[in-house]
């Protein structure tokens, strides 16, 4: 009964974890989910009222416009004006979302042609390959190494890959690893995909989540970028608004009008108290998100050093919410964590759910209470301790 393009596509790696939790509860097993970033802190109170005194609108319970409230949108291209030093169109050049999720998918259908190819960062956000899947592409997977800092080396891509291409897709700060580019890199990437006529997108979603006093940039920085470059952002992870789906697309005009042809085709616009209260929150200062950031360090420090004194080696995250490791016996990266779950009761997400180079690899989400954290190491770190 499945269509071919469902048949090809594999099983949702968060959502196969959520099955995992569900199933050993079900058994009485009293489990810490460490494998999915949905933040355990509220959104701001400023936030929710603003949804609220706007929700009690009646005006506001009919559609919205397909590319989002002006409102909105004015507000995602001021802040990227403010925090990046961007100037960007509204009108034209910032599309709203239903979460990035949907965008990239949406992306993909907008801009990929059957036999056509993306060129996707290994291991990186699953969506990339499935979007181009859905578009009847393929994807060409460019491997990111820890030893090059989990960055990767653009001209090791073949001719013949780079003439079959038209999209380019990278995701930093990087998930699953925490790895960040440098405007340096940035550059780089922009004229490569400029020299090989590709649409560069970057899935830029963790830019506020970082811990030192480098802050990560925006690849539209870059001058020239406008021509070539999509860059998503969402308010999920900047403002723990998960649940709410919102986010925008910012950048080249030519690719927020495709997009913009698949999502008045698919939906009708997203919620507009939602749209009200994602402007508020860019409009305020982000003493939010410096408060998340205290948070997210701490419990960083805590997973590394725990994890560090049971022999595991994480990479350094500089942002994100994850910690990133190389496993500590020789096992793949799911029997890794199937043995860890059994032991501990602890869920951790297998390296390889995000490409053949993630093999060897898990990664932790710290996005549970402080103490629930405390008593997940505990028993992961015992877990490990003991081996195999």
């Amino acid at each position: 009964m499945r269509s071919e393009r469902v048949k090809k596509v594999p099983p949702y790696l968060f959502a196969q974890i959520d099955k995992t939790e569900e199933e050993q509860r079900a058994r009485g097993v009293d489990v810490i989910s460490l494998g999915v970033g949905d933040p355990d802190v509220a959104t701001p109170h400023f936030i929710v009222d603003e949804l609220k005194s706007t929700a009690e609108e009646p005006e506001n319970h009919r559609y919205s416009p397909y590319e989002g409230l002006k409102e909105f949108r004015q507000a995602a291209s001021d802040w990227y004006r403010r925090r990046f030093d961007v100037e960007t169109d509204a009108d034209r050049e910032v599309h709203a979302l239903m979460g990035v999720k949907e965008g990239l998918i949406h992306m993909f259908l907008a801009l990929i042609d059957p036999g056509q190819l993306t060129i996707v960062m290994d291991p990186s956000y699953p969506i990339f390959e499935v979007g181009t899947s859905f578009a009847g592409g393929e994807t060409y997977h460019v491997p990111l190494l820890e030893e090059n800092n989990y960055l990767p080396d653009l001209n090791a891509i073949p001719t013949d890959v780079l003439k079959k291409a038209k999209v380019m897709a990278i995701n930093y700060p990087h998930n699953p690893t925490s790895a960040v580019a440098h405007l340096d890199f940035y550059r780089k990437a922009v004229a490569f995909a400029r020299e090989n006529g590709l649409l560069l997108i970057n899935d830029a979603v963790y830019t506020e989540l970082y811990f030192g006093d480098f802050k990560p940039p925006s690849i539209l920085q870059v001058d020239g970028a406008l021509d070539c470059c999509v860059e998503f952002h969402s308010l999920s992870k900047t403002f723990n608004m998960t649940g709410w789906r919102i986010g925008f697309a910012i950048g080249n005009r030519e690719a927020i009008d495709a997009l913009s042809v698949i999502k008045t085709n698919t939906d009708s616009g997203l919620f507009k108290p939602i749209q009200m209260a994602g402007a508020k929150a860019l409009r305020e200062d982000l003493n939010s998100v410096d408060y998340l950031r205290e948070i997210y360090k701490r419990r960083r420090d805590l997973v590394i050093s725990r994890l560090s004194n049971v022999g595991v080696k994480p990479y350094p995250p500089e942002a994100t919410f994850y910690v990133w490791s190389k496993i500590p016996w020789g096992t793949d990266s799911i029997d890794f964590c199937r043995t860890v779950l059994e032991k501990s009761g602890v869920i951790v997400a297998p390296g390889v759910g995000w490409g053949k180079y993630g093999e060897g690899y898990f990664r932790v989400a710290l996005t549970v209470g402080d103490e629930v954290l405390k008593k997940a190491m505990d028993r992961l770190c015992a877990a490990i301790k003991g081996g195999v």
